[in-house]
């Protein structure tokens, strides 16, 4: 386990890095496509999505949310990674998706910088992004 500090440079820097946050991208998409297909299914992008328990917890404490606007939130995400509406989201829908999440993410983190605690196998992009920002500064 470790802790990371960054900020929104750290994260917009990551995402400029175009050959490191495609390949990492590129990782999560694969390891998302359970069925090795090439697209994602919306089954597949919510399994993803309930993994983080981004809407089923509120800064850390568990929420109850009916399973009817559950689904309505996971399909309403499905929809905009799904930018040809063709029923599946393709890799470079994924990476366009993804791109734009992380430099949200970037934006509202600005200048300041918050400490995340992290196990050491963790592979999401913001420890992917810690560790880029460490790697320049070790040089």
């Amino acid at each position: 386990m470790g802790v990371v500090i960054i900020d929104g440079t750290t994260v917009r820097d990551f995402v400029k890095e175009e050959a490191q946050f495609k390949k990492s991208v590129d990782d999560q998409f694969v390891a998302l496509d359970l069925n090795s297909d090439g697209v994602l299914s919306r089954a597949e992008l919510r399994k993803a999505f309930e993994s983080l328990r981004l809407i089923e917890a509120h800064f850390g404490i568990d929420v109850a949310t009916p399973p009817e606007q559950l689904t309505q939130l996971y399909d309403s995400i499905f929809d905009k990674f799904d930018t040809d509406q063709s029923g599946t989201v393709d890799l470079e829908e994924f990476r366009e998706e993804m791109k734009k999440i992380m430099l949200a993410i970037a934006d509202g983190l600005g200048s300041s910088p918050i400490q995340m605690v992290l196990e050491d196998d963790d592979q999401n992009f913001l420890k992917k992004a810690a560790d880029l920002e460490a790697s320049k500064t070790s040089l």
